[in-house]
């Protein structure tokens, strides 16, 4: 090639040959990394959703005329091994029941795929105690 003369693309693809190699052998871990953030996330939120719906299970129970906050707790666990057992680990249970309101709380932590990433959850469901009052007050 004299100095004067343009390069031909045969020359300039021979300077980018093997860049495209290059490149995805940088970004792929990042792109995977991405989408095991985006799948974790995902089954974050479906496990809130479990530990939601299993609590506000649990307060209906425990709530309802002549129940005890036991039965609530145990109506919560039972959803929870139906809907997402595998979902929640480190399950903690707790339901109160007082003359005016009713409550099951929920604490756990989420399965994770990134190991070392703790993802807690905590969620409540409270609502009215039924209280059977006769009309003759």
């Amino acid at each position: 090639m004299h100095p004067h003369t343009a390069p031909t693309s045969r020359s300039v693809g021979r300077r980018d040959r093997g860049a495209a190699s290059a490149e995805l052998v940088i970004a792929t871990p990042f792109l995977l990394l991405l989408l095991m953030l985006i799948i974790q996330g995902a089954l974050w939120a479906h496990a809130t959703n479990i530990a939601r719906a299993a609590a506000a299970a649990g307060m209906e129970t425990a709530r309802a005329h002549g129940s005890t906050p036991h039965a609530g707790e145990t109506q919560a666990a039972l959803v929870l091994a139906h809907t997402g057992p595998t979902l929640l680990t480190n399950v903690d249970i707790r339901a109160q029941r007082g003359p005016d309101q009713t409550r099951v709380q929920i604490r756990a932590t989420a399965i994770t795929l990134i190991p070392g990433l703790r993802l807690p959850i905590s969620v409540k469901a409270t609502g009215v105690t039924e209280v059977f009052r006769s009309d003759d007050r």
